[in-house]
């Protein structure tokens, strides 16, 4: 008598299982999915993160050029400059810019001190305020506009970067109507 274990049908039953490969997909997309996910939600997370890098410096890019080509900077031109900051940053949010857009002098030994301020979302620089230059800025006797912009980036969806980010750039560029750009407050 032959064991139950050897019988033909129980040896069909173990070669069948052993050559059964359909549910073999299954399993494997089972296995690599979170993987994926966990890819694909960090490739959106960081592209977003340096596209918005990327509109944090062209606002400062942005928001220097602008004021650079006025001789009288008034409120109404400034609050352009400002809306215009929150424009380049379309398609984000421009709720989380803060710009802040400066004009710098330097003494005759290239010192910089801030002449005005103004902001959005931010805190004015204080007029008087010495400033520390980039080493090939300090030259004697010479003006520029300074635009700092910093954003606080948070991901959308928080799952493979967490917290907040805070993505910042500056541009300094020398007024090109005059040697200076006056602000009125009118």
């Amino acid at each position: 008598m032959t064991p139950p274990c050897e019988t033909p049908a129980v040896r069909v039953a173990v070669r069948d299982l052993l050559d059964d490969s359909k549910g073999v997909s299954a399993v494997e997309f089972a296995m690599i999915l979170p993987f994926m996910l966990v890819a694909y939600l960090g490739s959106v997370e960081v592209g977003n993160g340096v596209a918005i890098s990327m509109r944090t410096s062209l606002v400062a890019r942005t928001t220097a050029d602008l004021a650079t080509q006025f001789l009288t900077i008034k409120n109404a031109d400034m609050t352009n400059i400002m809306n215009a900051a929150a424009a380049v940053m379309a398609p984000y949010s421009a709720a989380p810019v803060k710009v802040t857009v400066s004009l710098v002098t330097t003494d005759g030994s290239g010192n910089g001190k801030i002449v005005w301020s103004d902001t959005l979302n931010g805190t004015t620089r204080p007029v008087g305020q010495s400033v520390t230059l980039p080493a090939n800025l300090q030259t004697p006797n010479v003006s520029f506009i300074w635009s700092e912009v910093q954003y606080a980036y948070t991901p959308n969806l928080g799952y493979v970067m967490t917290g907040t980010l805070s993505l910042s750039d500056s541009a300094f560029m020398y007024p090109r109507l005059a040697n200076s750009v006056a602000r009125i407050n009118s």
